[in-house]
């Protein structure tokens, strides 16, 4: 079972008097884990997301691969993982308790080999109405036992079951993470949604890779118009091979930073993660609605169509080929 959210007050304690006092506490720890970290040099990183368990989804294959994986995250920088295999409903189904027996083992494994990286418990769940359920039975897990929760999307439509499963989790007084809402494709036609979402009381995490162009060049347009209208709060790499996203990092961090500035890419890859892994409150900035211009939508509508072109154009081909193979051997 997950920890409440932050402190229960007491009763008849005025909600703006609770919130000014929250905030204080708040203030004081981001303040403390700052200091902490500047003063031990550069701050060591958060991974936010990531799918390092082994044989859990599609992530890691077997326990070599996850151990080189944890290698490289420690090289680029990480001092922490947050281990978000995916949960969804008659796919990726492996429980709490089982996922709970592998991150203690490779704690203990890390801990003899004297390797100083934490690792943390989570899921990344995909949408679905029992997302409450699976919660309090102990089937997907909040990020380290806290009332974060990372929520996968569809891909290629809106939920529309989203803003109910948005409310069910905020009644039980969890906090809903949308997991990279840059390259979900209702996004990516409307940014503004995310706004909306925000101003419903969810917290957004990019990947590192979008804005590299690892998912195509909307989610990497898309990511960087979220970044300067202060609507990310968390990143993560979404690793799931080795060799892939971590050997990048140097290199995603310096785009992100020009977008920015050195403090803010402080806040989201050390100081927010680690606010929400203690269960603290995280003070966000005032986002600001990300619009397409006309130009910017003449743009994405030409890429779809060509990629769509492409697409037909490789199946005709495949297909002709599949032909003139027939008749070689008929």
């Amino acid at each position: 079972m997950f920890l409440g959210c932050f402190l229960s007050p007491a009763p008849k304690t005025p909600k703006n008097f609770q919130k000014s006092i929250e905030k204080i506490f708040s203030n004081i720890y981001t303040i403390t884990v700052t200091l902490k970290e500047r003063r031990k040099g550069r701050p060591k990183m958060i991974d936010f997301h990531t799918h390092i368990l082994p044989n859990i989804d599609n992530g890691s294959r077997n326990i070599e691969e996850t151990f080189n994986l944890i290698k490289e995250a420690k090289e680029a920088g990480f001092e922490g993982i947050v281990l978000t295999s995916h949960y969804k409903e008659g796919y990726y189904e492996t429980d709490t308790p089982e996922r709970e027996m592998w991150v203690n083992a490779i704690t203990e494994n890390l801990r003899a080999k004297g390797i100083d990286i934490k690792i943390y418990l989570a899921n990344e769940i995909y949408i679905t109405d029992n997302m409450m359920e699976l919660l309090e039975r102990g089937k997907a897990s909040t990020i380290n036992n806290t009332c974060y929760v990372l929520i996968d999307l569809p891909l290629d439509e809106e939920p529309m079951n989203l803003y109910q499963v948005i409310y069910s989790l905020q009644e039980n007084k969890l906090i809903p993470v949308i997991a990279h809402p840059e390259r979900y494709e209702f996004i990516q036609k409307e940014p503004e949604f995310v706004y909306e979402l925000i101003e419903k009381g969810c917290y957004m995490q990019a990947n590192y890779g979008s804005i590299l162009g690892q998912y195509g060049r909307k989610a990497q347009l898309i990511v960087r118009k979220l970044l300067e209208n202060h609507s990310i709060h968390f990143l993560g790499s979404d690793v799931h091979r080795q060799g892939t996203i971590y050997p990048k990092m140097k290199e995603a961090l310096l785009e992100i930073e020009e977008i920015v500035g050195k403090d803010k890419l402080e806040d989201l890859t050390t100081t927010n993660p680690k606010l929400a892994l203690a269960n603290k409150r995280i003070e966000i900035d005032t986002p600001y609605e990300s619009k397409l211009s006309f130009k910017e939508k003449i743009k994405m509508y030409i890429k779809s169509k060509i990629r769509i072109k492409n697409f037909f154009k490789r199946n005709i081909n495949f297909q002709i080929l599949t032909k003139k193979s027939f008749l070689c051997f008929s």
